[in-house]
């Protein structure tokens, strides 16, 4: 399902991805993203998040990363597959600004594909400070997934 409400990116063609061969399988990773990113990436305590289209979200991240606000609503969701949503962060993210994350998955032998896609950046410092950043929580992510699920 898709949302029938599109963010406004129009204006800030600014995007950046990253790619990762992560061990986890989609099915966990998926839930990760909608669900427990009180695992990895949303402080604990603090996440409230129900995955279902155009439903708002709201969490801080990890103390250990600072504390700063997130928050937005699901765009699209195909189970195992892929996540997008509309992301909103403070003065230290996206600056107010509605970007667009997009999580796609593809199940490997090994593991899952991952592909992150984070566009409409205000400027180019909040790009490459998400550039320098995805690939340090996905990797987070990944160590997370393996060590609870062993």
């Amino acid at each position: 399902m898709r949302t029938e409400i599109e963010p406004n990116t129009s204006a800030q063609i600014l995007t950046m991805t990253v790619e990762r061969q992560m061990k986890a399988n989609a099915e966990d990773l998926f839930r990760a993203w909608t669900e427990r990113m009180d695992l990895w990436f949303a402080e604990s305590g603090e996440l409230l998040m129900t995955a279902k289209v155009d439903q708002p979200f709201f969490f801080y991240n990890r103390s250990d990363w600072g504390r700063h606000p997130h928050y937005g609503r699901f765009l699209e969701l195909k189970k195992n597959e892929l996540v997008e949503m509309a992301w909103v962060t403070g003065e230290n993210g996206t600056e107010g600004a509605e970007t667009v994350l997009r999580i796609e998955l593809v199940p490997q032998e090994s593991g899952t594909h991952l592909r992150l896609t984070h566009s409409g950046f205000p400027h180019e410092k909040s790009r490459k400070g998400h550039a320098d950043n995805w690939p340090e929580a996905l990797e987070i992510l990944d160590q997370t997934l393996l060590m609870t699920l062993e």
